[in-house]
């Protein structure tokens, strides 16, 4: 026998032994197994706007009184200056005096958030000093679990539902950051390094 003929004789062996396994493959293919997807669970509006807020860098602390919130403000230390919001003043939270460019942490409350992007939305009509949010280093913001929405344009009508636009909205995603020096991201150089988000998910605090 040649060689040619030997090779022939083999493959045309293993083709015959083969088709038992052929078979099995065809029937498994006509019959393939269903695979019932799986939903995942639910993330409520404040769980995703701290999952959107930490992927930017934030800090998200989610509390259920005034008690707790009051406790927690009180442990940043340093120099403290505050927004005019009323609710700050009931808590207790002394400011310090002298200039806001010599302050340490700066607090203020937000009228809305985006959950999407972990935005906050501060307005100028009820934070009248848009300088605490913006110079000092850390930045701490307080906002009710139920002015949290899913997106911009439920927060922009949330804002605007008494038909009063604001001269000023300030959003805020994360701490301050620019690409600006060599392409080099920064973190810092226009406004807060950290931004801590304070969110009230018990009674609904008073403004």
């Amino acid at each position: 026998m040649s060689s040619r003929e030997a090779i022939l004789t083999s493959i045309r062996s293993h083709l015959a032994a083969s088709v038992p396994y052929d078979r099995l493959e065809t029937l498994q293919d006509h019959h393939p197994k269903i695979r019932v997807p799986t939903e995942a669970a639910p993330v409520s509006t404040v769980d995703l706007f701290k999952q959107s807020l930490e992927a930017v860098d934030g800090h998200c602390i989610v509390v259920q009184s005034d008690d707790e919130l009051t406790r927690i403000l009180k442990n940043f230390g340093g120099r403290i200056a505050i927004s005019d919001a009323p609710l700050l003043k009931r808590l207790g939270i002394a400011p310090s005096t002298g200039s806001i460019f010599e302050i340490d942490v700066g607090i203020t409350t937000a009228q809305a958030a985006i959950a999407e992007t972990g935005t906050l939305v501060l307005d100028a009509t009820r934070e009248q000093h848009r300088l605490v949010s913006l110079v000092p280093p850390v930045h701490v913001a307080i906002i009710d679990a139920s002015s949290i929405f899913q997106t911009l344009g439920e927060a922009l009508a949330f804002i605007y539902q008494d038909g009063n636009i604001s001269p000023a909205v300030t959003f805020v995603t994360g701490p301050s950051r620019t690409g600006d020096i060599e392409l080099t991201l920064t973190v810092g150089v226009h406004g807060p390094r950290e931004l801590y988000v304070i969110v009230n998910n018990g009674p609904a605090l008073t403004r």
